[in-house]
Formats: structure tokens, sequence, C-alpha cells
């Protein structure tokens, strides 16, 4: 029924626009919903370094939107997204062994209503996450695997829903995500949360941006719990299209990584991007 009603509104905003569309454009060079900058599930190209953890996360991918119709002041697109986000740890002479790799991908659409320096809408994604530990958390030595851990399932396909609206450069989110299909099923069907992100490309100049994001969402593993992202740093580039940002992160809750899931962490981290 709820696949039913998706496909159904899918299907109405569509057939509105083709009656009345102004535009209409393939592989538009700009995405329609720009990813939320505190929200781990978004394509990246960057890396981060742990601090005190001698790890680093490696982020490679992107979204596109594949088909764009405008109409007056609202805006529908379809696309797909791609990427990975992996840990690897740092040794001397510049070693960095892959422990862990998470592949996402799936299709997406946005819509939203421009009205003066206001927008509001929503994304909606359905997608797939598979996890994998790698030959760097094998240990050659003892012929065994780091810490006890060994690779077991993690796979999870879902639906998300995230409603935003935002006013110039500021913007606030919900996300409501139902995972149909899970393993382990100790995780929980549900996850919830909300964020916002905050650019000021005035403060130096339209095309230097400091900013500052946090993303809060509760999820299920047993029993419910919070995880919290933290960014803050500068962007260089218009702050709503493509560029190049150096940014402070703090992430506290469980691991971002499938095959570390139970796990907690809490660690401050340094960053770089590449906004495709």
């Amino acid at each position: 029924m709820q696949k039913l009603l998706l496909i159904t509104l899918t299907l109405i905003l569509l057939t509105n626009f083709v009656q009345a569309q102004t535009k209409e454009e393939w592989f538009p060079s700009q995405l329609n919903i720009q990813p939320f900058t505190a929200n781990l599930l978004e394509a990246r190209s960057g890396a981060s370094y742990l601090l005190n953890q001698k790890k680093i996360r490696l982020d490679i991918g992107s979204s596109q939107d594949i088909y764009r119709i405008e109409k007056n002041n609202s805006v529908l697109s379809f696309g797909a997204d791609l990427f990975t986000f992996t840990r690897l740890r740092s040794e001397n002479n510049f070693r960095f062994p892959v422990e862990t790799i998470d592949y996402f991908f799936g299709v997406n659409s946005g819509y939203k209503i421009i009205k003066g320096n206001t927008q509001y809408g929503f994304r909606f994604r359905l997608s797939h996450i598979s996890a994998h530990l790698v030959d760097g958390r094998y240990n050659g030595e003892s012929n065994s695997w780091r810490d006890n851990l060994i690779p077991f399932v993690y796979s999870r396909e879902f639906v998300e829903l995230f409603p935003f609206y935002k006013i110039n450069s500021f913007r606030v989110y919900a996300g409501l995500t139902y995972l149909f299909h899970v393993i382990p099923n100790t995780i929980g069907k549900g996850i919830y949360q909300a964020g916002f992100d905050y650019y000021l490309p005035s403060l130096i100049s339209k095309n230097i941006s400091p900013f500052f994001a946090d993303d809060f969402k509760i999820t299920e593993i047993d029993k419910y719990f919070g995880n919290n992202i933290f960014k803050a740093g500068i962007k260089f580039g218009k702050y709503d299209s493509k560029g190049f940002s150096i940014l402070f992160a703090y992430y506290s809750g469980k691991s971002i990584h499938g095959l570390f899931y139970n796990l907690s962490e809490h660690y401050a981290a340094f960053g770089i991007n590449i906004d495709l």
C-alpha cells in the first residue's frame, strides 16, 4: 500500500509538470536539492582524519540529477546516488590499510517550490547499503581478524523522505527512513532525524562561505539511541553549488560503518571535501 501511494504521488506530480511545463533538462549541471551538509548518507568526495584514533575516512562518489522539469516557481527532479565511505588505518611509512567499506546506491526524486528568498520541498530516495570488512582488518601474522571481529552480512534496503524549509542560506529539515529489508534483524525498521545547515556567503565573500551544520538521528539496535554529527568549516565557491570545503566535524553515537554498527564511537575529525 505504501509503495503504491508513493508511485501514485510521483505520477501525479510528473503529470502536472508535463501538462504545463516551461523547461525540461536532461543531466543538469546542478542538483535540484543540495546534499544536507551534516547528514551521513550523502554523496561526497573527500577525506577526514579522525583525531587521536589514527584512522582516516575516505569518501568517493557522487549524486547526479538525470532529468529535471521546471514550471513557474517549482522544480521536480529525478536522479541517482552512487558512493562509498571507507575507513583506513594510519600506519608508519605512509601506509593506510583499508579496514572496512560501505557501498551506497539508489535513485532519488526532489521537489521544491521557490518563493523569493525562501524554498521548501522534499527529497525522496529508494536506496541500498551493504558493508564489508577488507584485508586491512586481517592480521596475517596471527591469521585472524583484528579485535575478533569477523565478517558477517550487513545489508539494508530502504525508502526515506526528507522535507525541508530554506530561507536565504539557512535550511532546516526532518528525515523519516523506513528499512523494508535489513540484516542483521536486531536493527530497527525506523530512523528519525532532524538537522540544519547554515552558510554565511556575505560574511567574507560570496565565494567564501563559513558554515555550520548539525544532524541528530534516532535509530534502534535492540533499544533506541541517538547519533549526532556536528560540522563547521569554510566552503570555497558558491555555497549552494559546486566547490571545495575545509571542515571540522564531531561525531557521537554508534559507528557509521555497517560492520561496526553496534560499537559506540566519539571523535573529532578534520577533513576536506570536493562538492561535485
